[in-house]
């Protein structure tokens, strides 16, 4: 074991003259332990909120989708579904086609988006939301609550839904009226009511593939792109990482895009990160504030150490060992502390995960009953390591200070 390590070691546990260099070591470990702790745990809350968006959000959409590199829809053909659903680790690629469409009642109309599933697709959402009625039939819609209560909608009312570009091509069949035969306004009924997440229910009208083409105005075997799912168990950045690969030598790199769902839905991911990573930003201060609390443990244990320093002189040490041992002290203080906060996070982490004894303040008010849990490995190693260095970089000005008392002094005054 080398001396710095080891005198570091004595000076870290061994009894102090004064008491008070005991009490605010005490603190400052307690202060790592406590920052550590309460930082990876509203951190792995914040990430559960974000699992949880993203879980609600791909009962409609897919993780990864393909679409057009330029304009709004592509042209899918049986070879091209197979080559997707041959690549690793790729479960299902259905064809989908979305876009803005006008939905007028008696009562009002409104702006929704038609999303189109496939017939895949669609018993795929209802065995994940645990329906056994289909949402729509070839030619009906289903709308979402919170569309159809601002909309006075409900089931078997009868409504016109058709795209915004209708209205250019009846303008223009005013000067060409041989356009006037295409501009039917197509009719139909709500099958149901859904509700899956704010943003779908918001706004949403799901039916089959083949009605939304002819509401959106797309041609045969036209679709705005196609929904990629992988397989159980797979992360879905290998699956994005294939798929890249395989567009990046197919013949489809000029017309497609890989599009994940967090490019999709950009603003939303976007605000829940800049949230973690602000509380991450927060929270460090309570870290800083027991590192700061370190640097006076630190430079009251070199004034009371500094007999020991003397001697530690006279055997040789010179200035960049002393600075080495109270650094060293630092860092096992910083570590110590550091793996106490991960050990006790973890634990916390684990424990909701298995009792959900955390429960949110208003059961109504949520669709989940107590807080949401998803540890990253990554959240736990960046903490852990600013942590430790922070405990290194405030030891840096006592350990200077502890080898200047070392250096500095006279032989009387440091043997009195």
């Amino acid at each position: 074991m080398k001396p710095g390590f080891w005198i570091a070691q004595r000076f870290s546990f061994a009894r102090k003259r004064f008491r008070i260099i005991n009490i605010i070591s005490a603190i400052s470990l307690a202060g790592i332990i406590i920052g550590v702790s309460t930082l990876l745990v509203v951190m792995s809350v914040l990430n559960g909120f974000q699992k949880l968006a993203r879980d609600l959000f791909i009962t409609i959409d897919s993780p990864v989708q393909l679409v057009p590199l330029d304009g709004r829809t592509i042209k899918v053909s049986d070879n091209l579904l197979l080559e997707i659903r041959a690549l690793e680790g790729v479960e299902s690629a259905e064809p989908f086609a979305e876009g803005e469409a006008v939905m007028a009642s008696q009562d009002k109309s409104e702006l929704v988006i038609v999303k189109g599933l496939s017939e895949p697709a669609h018993f795929r959402l209802m065995r994940q939301i645990h329906v056994t009625r289909p949402f729509f039939t070839t030619e009906t819609i289903s709308v979402g609550e919170l569309l159809a209560y601002r909309t006075n909608l409900y089931t078997f009312k009868g409504v016109k839904i058709f795209s915004p570009e209708l209205i250019s091509l009846g303008l223009e069949s005013l000067s060409q009226p041989y356009f006037i035969p295409a501009l039917s306004i197509p009719e139909t009924t709500i099958s149901s009511l859904f509700s899956l997440q704010k943003v779908f229910d918001d706004r949403y009208v799901l039916t089959s593939d083949q009605f939304a083409q002819h509401i959106l105005l797309f041609g045969k075997k036209e679709y705005s792109g196609i929904d990629i799912r992988g397989k159980d168990g797979e992360s879905r950045y290998i699956v994005t990482n294939h798929l890249k690969e395989w567009l990046a030598r197919s013949p489809f790199k000029t017309a497609l895009k890989v599009r994940t769902l967090e490019e999709k839905y950009s603003n939303i991911f976007a605000v829940m990160q800049l949230e973690k990573w602000m509380s991450f930003s927060i929270l460090m201060l309570i870290i800083l504030v027991a590192a700061l609390s370190l640097t006076g443990a630190l430079a009251m244990t070199a004034i009371d150490k500094q007999r020991e320093l003397f001697y530690l002189r006279c055997l040789g040490l010179e200035k960049p060992q002393f600075m080495s041992i109270f650094i060293i002290q630092g860092g096992i203080t910083g570590f110590a502390g550091t793996t106490a906060g991960i050990v006790i996070a973890w634990s916390v982490c684990k424990f909701q995960e298995l009792y959900s004894f955390a429960h949110l303040p208003s059961k109504s008010a949520f669709i989940i009953d107590s807080y949401p849990i998803n540890m990253q490995v990554g959240d736990f190693i960046t903490v852990g390591i600013t942590s430790i260095l922070l405990c290194f970089a405030v030891s840096l000005y006592p350990a200077r200070k502890a080898a200047l008392i070392a250096t500095s002094r006279s032989l009387d005054l440091k043997t009195n």
